[in-house]
């Protein structure tokens, strides 16, 4: 793998896109390139595929496809059958998945390609790469995959809008794809030996959408370390929780992670207390009853306990994932090296099915975590230290933020039933070809619905702590850090004592939330 190089007018180069550059290109909108040795070596693996499949019977090349491929095909036959399964299976339903979406999968399409082991001509590449930096993304619906063969339904949907048929999402409108080609002065892709088979085939859009999320989550994670160290802040809290000395006892580098951003956060706070002043202070032997609780409850002391496997979870995840944007992830394998084609199932999404499914287990726990701490701040009886559900105004008359948790109670309660695992439920499809299946884009799709909910929930969050802060009157001795995630979160959502319709400041905070991301690496 070659270093990323990032050119002028804000090309990335690539043969090998680590996270670092998929995350420009996929959120920051950063165009792609391919290196001049990457574009040699797919022309490479074109010739020689021209040449060695003469007089030889290759899948997918001139037989059927999947159960079919027992029947030869006519050569004069041979480019009909590549048009036959992008059109075949453009038979997607549902939704169209949003365009950050589509993008990842086109950028990881084109790692798979990159890696010239597919035998594609070299102009698909070039075309697929045109329309991930002018914008141009195929209508491509959230249901059809069942993960082996991998997103073959998703990935004809791309498939169609590179040789001209289907629908595309262009500059903020839905547009004939041929339409879209035209504009931009682009040919719409002829077929050669097998590019119907090669884009149709493998893990492109269930990573495509691992990838998002798990660029997503990250951001959610740290949000969740700052609302713990702002919780903690809140409840006036020992400090010794967060302490490097504790987590340092545990062999688990992420949870120490967790410690030492939280400790990062809250460094200047005045509100966190100093166990060995306040009661290793020989003053304090003799009391019987402390107003201060010994120890906090759990959704506050064992932050870096919970949300440290949630950081584990995520970095290998992100590992898997740019191994699979980075792998010919079709068949067959066309391989100018060795000189041979082989078959197999390179196409089979369980390494990104079993990721997905395990991040959507951690994010659901995140998503406790918020809603836990969110309890707290809404309980008075549990906090001793706030009003009922935070409110400002008259108890009887206002009501705070008691139906937010009502919300913030129902979407995590979703989450914790879609955190069933996917990966697990193959269902036999294809006359039973695809005998064992991994779901995987199914999973990676709920696991974006699980990372939305998160944010939600988180979002209402926010709107809690900095009604507890203004309960309190405490902003002044809030960490700079949190004091200025406080001031950002109070221009989205104005105190107020008077109860008002609060969904839309939910929603700005949680735009804010997701669209921006604090520094803790």
């Amino acid at each position: 793998m070659l270093n990323i190089r990032y050119l002028t007018m804000n090309i990335i180069e690539t043969d090998g896109l680590t996270l670092a550059a998929l995350k420009e290109v996929i959120l920051h909108g950063k165009g792609i390139g391919l290196s001049t040795d990457t574009k040699k070596s797919v022309a490479a693996c074109y010739d020689f595929l021209e040449k060695f499949s003469a007089e030889k019977i290759i899948y997918g090349i001139n037989t059927g496809f999947g159960p079919m491929a027992q029947y030869r095909i006519d050569n004069d036959s041979l480019t009909q059958l590549q048009y036959n399964i992008i059109r075949s299976h453009s038979t997607g339903a549902g939704e169209p998945l949003p365009d950050v979406y589509v993008r990842a999968a086109m950028v990881a399409r084109v790692g798979t390609l990159a890696c010239a082991r597919s035998g594609v001509h070299p102009e698909l590449v070039d075309l697929l790469v045109e329309f991930i930096n002018r914008g141009i993304y195929p209508m491509v619906p959230e249901h059809g995959s069942v993960g082996a063969s991998g997103d073959l339904v998703q990935l004809a949907h791309i498939a169609l809008a590179l040789i001209g048929e289907g629908e595309v999402h262009y500059k903020g409108e839905w547009r004939k794809a041929a339409d879209a080609l035209k504009e931009n002065g682009l040919t719409p892709f002829k077929i050669h030996i097998r590019e119907g088979l090669s884009v149709t085939n493998g893990t492109s859009v269930m990573t495509g959408i691992g990838i998002v999320n798990t660029l997503y989550i990250r951001r959610l994670l740290y949000w969740a370390v700052a609302a713990s160290v702002w919780m903690n802040e809140i409840a006036g809290s020992y400090d010794d929780m967060m302490s490097d000395e504790l987590n340092g006892t545990k062999r688990h580098t992420d949870q120490r992670l967790v410690a030492e951003w939280m400790r990062t956060i809250a460094k200047g706070s005045s509100r966190l207390q100093k166990r060995e002043i306040k009661l290793y202070d020989s003053a304090h032997a003799n009391e019987k009853v402390f107003t201060d609780k010994i120890q906090a409850y759990y959704s506050l002391r064992c932050v870096p306990q919970v949300l440290g496997p949630v950081l584990t979870t995520l970095r290998q995840a992100e590992a898997i994932l740019v191994d699979e944007v980075n792998s010919a992830s079709d068949n067959p394998i066309v391989d100018p090296v060795s000189g041979n084609v082989y078959h197999g199932g390179n196409f089979h999404g369980d390494y990104i099915a079993i990721e997905m499914d395990k991040l959507k287990i951690a994010v659901t726990k995140l998503t406790m975590l918020m809603e836990r701490q969110l309890n707290y701040l809404c309980h008075d009886r549990i906090n001793d230290l706030l009003p009922p559900f935070l409110n400002l105004g008259v108890r009887g008359l206002n009501y705070g933020l008691q139906a937010a948790q009502f919300t913030a109670t129902s979407t995590t309660a979703e989450n914790q039933t879609l955190s069933s695992p996917m990966s697990i439920h193959s269902i036999p499809c294809n006359n039973d070809n695809q005998d064992v299946v991994s779901m995987g884009t199914n999973a990676a799709l709920m696991t974006k619905t699980v990372v939305e909910n998160a944010f939600q929930v988180t979002a209402i969050h926010f709107m809690a702590l900095t009604q507890a802060v203004d309960c309190l009157a405490i902003a002044n001795k809030l960490s700079p850090a949190v004091r200025r995630i406080y001031d950002d979160v109070r221009r989205l959502y104005p105190a107020s004592a008077e109860d008002k319709p609060l969904y839309g400041a939910v929603a700005s905070v949680r735009n804010y939330l997701h669209d921006n991301e604090l520094d803790l690496k």
